[in-house]
């Protein structure tokens, strides 16, 4: 039996035609491709000191970063000791249980690592954690 040209055929279409759908998803690659650099947060260089314990930490809303040249970052955000002491207070009244999450450059003085964790605490913050590298020997 043989097909008409440009007219009517009794016989039902077989196949699905999958162009449209893969222009769709091309489509939405590029759109991921394009946003995923403006999504993702600048990280800041910080040089951690390696260690061969250490337990996975939850993330958490008082993240304190000390560069290697000092500067000390507040949720990415740069801030002094005094500030983070008021933070801490703030944030310990919305979640009691919260806990501070400081990374600090491996050649950043004790003393000043010492400082931030002192302000943490005396802004109420009870838990936190010191962010390391793990050795992987």
């Amino acid at each position: 039996m043989a097909a008409k040209i440009g007219g009517e055929s009794d016989e039902p279409i077989a196949e699905i035609n999958i162009v449209p759908f893969v222009d769709i998803i091309l489509v939405i690659l590029i759109i991921f491709m394009v946003t995923t650099p403006i999504i993702m947060k600048p990280s800041i260089n910080v040089n951690l000191p390696k260690a061969e314990s250490g337990d996975d930490s939850t993330p958490s809303k008082l993240g304190i970063t000390i560069t290697k040249d000092g500067r000390i970052l507040l949720n990415g955000e740069p801030s002094d000791v005094d500030a983070i002491k008021a933070y801490s207070a703030q944030v310990i009244i919305e979640k009691p249980d919260i806990q501070a999450i400081i990374s600090a450059d491996k050649d950043v003085s004790h003393g000043q690592v010492v400082s931030v964790i002192d302000a943490v605490k005396s802004g109420g913050v009870k838990k936190f954690a010191i962010t390391i590298d793990k050795d992987h020997q």
